[in-house]
C-alpha cells in the first residue's frame, strides 16, 4: 500500500509519493489521541478513577484478546493525527497543529480529527512550558479530540518532583532545559543536596496547577481500531496486558528488532530517526525535532497512512 509524505519548510509545502509499505528504513510512523470514545484507554474510563495501570491493563484485555492483526490495519473509521516526540520546541508544534488542522478541514471527515501525542513533550529544546500551554489550549478546543501519552522524559521529571536526588541524572538527560523554561535556575554540576531541593520546591510552586495535572493524567497507551499507540513499544513474547510501565515507556532494541507480529500495529516514538518508519508490526515517528529541527505526524484513517513532517531552517535557541 503506498503512502504520501506532506513536508512544510516555513510555508512551502511538498506531496511526494513514497514505496510500498514493506518494512524497509524510511517510512511512516503513526499515533492516536485523546478525549472522544472513538479512541479509548479502556471502558472504565468513565467509573470512578482506577489507577492508571489498571485502566491500561482493563482496556488491552477487553480490546485485544488474542486476534493478530489484520493484513491492512485499520482505524475503524476514526481520523487519527499521532504526532512524534516534541521536546520543548513549540516552534514545530504551532506549524504543524496548522498543517493537520487544514488537511483535516480539506478531507472533511465526519468525526472530529483525533490528535494523538506520543510523549516527551519535556527537555532538550528550549520551551517545554510552551508546549504543554499548547497542548492544554488543544484540549479546550471542541473541534479536535486530543489524546497525550506519558513519555520516559515526563516520568523523569515527575520523579524529581518526588525526590531531589534525581535532580542531577534528569538534569543531564536534558531536563535542565525543562527547569530553565519554567523560571528555575538549575543547579550547576556537582551541586550538593541543598541546592537541589531548592530546585526541586522551585519547580515544584512553577508547575503547580493545570501543568501538573496534565503531567499527572497522562495516559499509558491508548487503543483505537486495529493500532495500540504506546510511547517507546512492547516486550515481545508478553501479552499485551501483561506489558509492564517501564517496557511501554523505555524499550529499544528488543521491540525495535522483532520482527513477530503483535496484537495489534503499534504506533510509537522514543527512538529517533532521520526518517519515519512504518512496518508489519510498528509504526515510530520520532525525527529528534529537538536535533534535527523536523517534527513528524502521520495521519491515519481506515487503512490509508499519509506522512506530515514540519521542518525549520534553524534549531531552536
Amino acid at each position: 500500500m503506498p503512502f504520501a509524505v506532506i513536508s512544510a519548510s516555513r510555508s512551502v509545502k511538498t506531496r511526494t509519493q513514497l514505496g510500498r509499505t514493506d518494512g524497509s528504513p524510511g517510512r511512516l510512523r503513526q499515533v492516536g489521541r485523546h478525549r472522544p470514545q472513538v479512541c479509548s484507554t479502556s471502558p472504565t474510563e468513565a467509573k470512578a478513577q482506577p489507577s492508571l495501570e489498571l485502566m491500561l491493563l482493563d482496556g488491552l484485555r477487553s480490546r485485544f484478546g488474542r486476534q493478530k492483526p489484520p493484513r491492512e490495519a485499520t482505524t475503524g473509521g476514526a481520523l487519527i493525527y499521532a504526532i512524534g516526540d516534541i521536546h520543548g520546541r513549540s516552534d514545530l508544534l504551532d506549524q504543524l497543529v496548522d498543517m493537520i488542522q487544514d488537511d483535516a478541514r480539506v478531507l472533511g471527515h465526519h468525526h472530529r480529527p483525533v490528535l494523538l501525542f506520543i510523549g516527551d513533550y519535556v527537555d532538550r529544546g528550549g520551551d517545554s512550558r510552551g508546549v504543554v500551554d499548547r497542548l492544554l489550549a488543544l484540549e479546550k478546543n471542541p473541534e479536535l479530540d486530543v489524546r497525550t501519552l506519558k513519555g520516559n522524559h515526563e516520568q523523569q521529571m515527575l520523579a524529581f518532583l518526588d525526590h531531589a536526588s534525581e535532580g542531577p541524572p534528569w538534569a543531564e538527560f536534558g531536563g535542565a532545559a525543562t527547569l530553565a523554561s519554567y523560571g528555575v535556575t538549575p543547579p550547576a554540576p556537582r551541586s550538593d543536596a541543598t541546592a537541589w531541593e531548592e530546585a526541586r520546591m522551585s519547580f515544584s510552586n512553577a508547575v503547580a496547577g493545570e501543568h501538573l495535572a496534565f503531567f499527572k493524567r497522562l495516559e499509558l497507551a491508548v487503543v483505537c481500531g486495529d493500532y495500540l499507540f504506546v510511547h517507546a513499544g512492547v516486550r515481545p513474547g508478553i501479552p499485551l496486558a501483561a506489558q509492564s510501565e517501564q517496557d511501554l515507556l523505555w524499550i529499544r532494541e528488543d521491540f525495535l528488532s522483532s520482527s513477530e507480529p503483535f496484537e495489534r500495529v503499534v504506533v510509537h516514538g522514543h527512538t529517533p530517526e532521520l526518517t519515519p518508519y512504518i512496518g508489519r508490526n510498528r509504526i515510530g515517528i520520532d525525527t529528534g525535532a529537538y536535533a534535527t529541527a523536523t517534527l513528524t505526524a502521520v495521519r491515519l484513517l481506515g487503512t490509508g497512512r499519509e506522512v506530515i513532517q514540519t521542518t525549520s531552517p534553524r534549531r531552536q535557541k
